[in-house]
Parts: C-alpha cells; sequence; structure tokens
C-alpha cells in the first residue's frame, strides 16, 4: 500500500479536527492560563502546522471564549454533581463551599480571573464570561430556592443572595490566587456570611 493512500485513509474529517483544536485549546487553558491559548501554542499541541488550526478554527477570539467555557462549564457541572450527594439544601451549599474552595490556588479561579480581563478586549469571551456567570447564579438561586420551599430557610430573596454569594466567591478566590489572607480560610469566612444571609448557624453549612 503507498505512503499516499495510507496518509488519505488517517485524515482526520473536519469535525474531528476541530474537537481536537478544541480539546488542545482547553488542555492549554488549564496547563498554563487563558493568555497561553494561542494560534502557535495550538498548532504545537495537535501537532500540526498553525496555518491548519486557523482554517478550522473561527478565529481565537472565539476559540478562547470556547475554551474558557468549557472549562467553567465542567467546573460547575463537577460542582453541582458533587452536591447532589444528600437532600439536604443547607449540607448541599456546604459542599459547594468545601469544593469550590477546595484548591489553593484553584486553576479554573485562575481562568475566570483572566477570562473577565481579557473578555475587555474580547467580545466573543465576554460574551460567553457572562453566560457561565449567568449559569453559576441561576445553580446557585435554584439551590437557595429549594431550600426555602423545604423549610429550611425563611423568607429570603434567592436570586440575590445567589449573586451576593458569587461575589464572595469569585473575590475570595481570586484573592486566593496570590494566596492573600490566609487566615481565617475562605471557606470558614464564606461560611459565616452565607450563614447571616439564610438566616441559619455557620455549622448548618458543612458538607
Amino acid at each position: 500500500m503507498s505512503q499516499a493512500s495510507t496518509a488519505r485513509r488517517a485524515r482526520k474529517s473536519p469535525a474531528e479536527r476541530r474537537e481536537e483544536i478544541a480539546l488542545a485549546a482547553r488542555e492549554i487553558a488549564l496547563a498554563d492560563g487563558l493568555d497561553a491559548v494561542t494560534l502557535r501554542a495550538v498548532a504545537a499541541r495537535v501537532g500540526v502546522a498553525p496555518g491548519l488550526v486557523a482554517h478550522h478554527a473561527d478565529g481565537m477570539d472565539a476559540l478562547v471564549a470556547e475554551a474558557f467555557g468549557a472549562v467553567v462549564a465542567e467546573e460547575l457541572a463537577a460542582v453541582l454533581a458533587a452536591m447532589r450527594v444528600t437532600d439536604a439544601a443547607t449540607t448541599r451549599l456546604g459542599i459547594l463551599l468545601d469544593t469550590v474552595f477546595g484548591d489553593e490556588p484553584n486553576d479554573v479561579t485562575l481562568i475566570w480571573v483572566q477570562g473577565w480581563a481579557l473578555g475587555t478586549r474580547n467580545e466573543e469571551l465576554a460574551v460567553r464570561v457572562r453566560a457561565e456567570m449567568d449559569a453559576w447564579q441561576r445553580a446557585l438561586a435554584a439551590e437557595i430556592d429549594r431550600g426555602r420551599e423545604r423549610g429550611e430557610f425563611g423568607a429570603i430573596d434567592a436570586d440575590a443572595i445567589a449573586w451576593h454569594l458569587l461575589a464572595i466567591i469569585d473575590g475570595l478566590g481570586a484573592q486566593g490566587l496570590v494566596r492573600w489572607r490566609a487566615d481565617p480560610a475562605r471557606t470558614d469566612l464564606t461560611r459565616r456570611a452565607l450563614a447571616a444571609l439564610l438566616g441559619v448557624a455557620p455549622d448548618a453549612l458543612r458538607g
């Protein structure tokens, strides 16, 4: 069999190549940060010429936005899965805090921070950042509202508390990247603040 026919058989379809490029971008983002997702870096990881990446990707802005979205959506899915080990909303929120603050620093937190910064110059990324923040807020609000319906919380504004909690998580997570103020622990600090918002004892928010 000739080398030419073997090469033709091994050639990947456009869909396969796009998935390979997208996966490479996600891996680079997690390993080195969102700002490391460049045309040359992706091409080197896939093992192809930069021109082939440019041909299959819808531009680097879109590829960076896609990498960001894939990473943070996977994080949200993992957090929600970890919370589902129990029915109690209070305990589930405790698991949430333990999970999001589990690593110091968190690689995904760096991607969030870079997403906010790079999104000021990349509108496609900004759109994706806003969408993923909305997804997090909706998930938190749904869990808080679920706890209210179960009688675990009183008459509270689940939507507002979700935004408040998200702001605390984002702010303390960003501070944790440079290891600022490690004491008290970020988890305990957030637990006390959330407990006050929900009207429960801080110890109730333990996973």
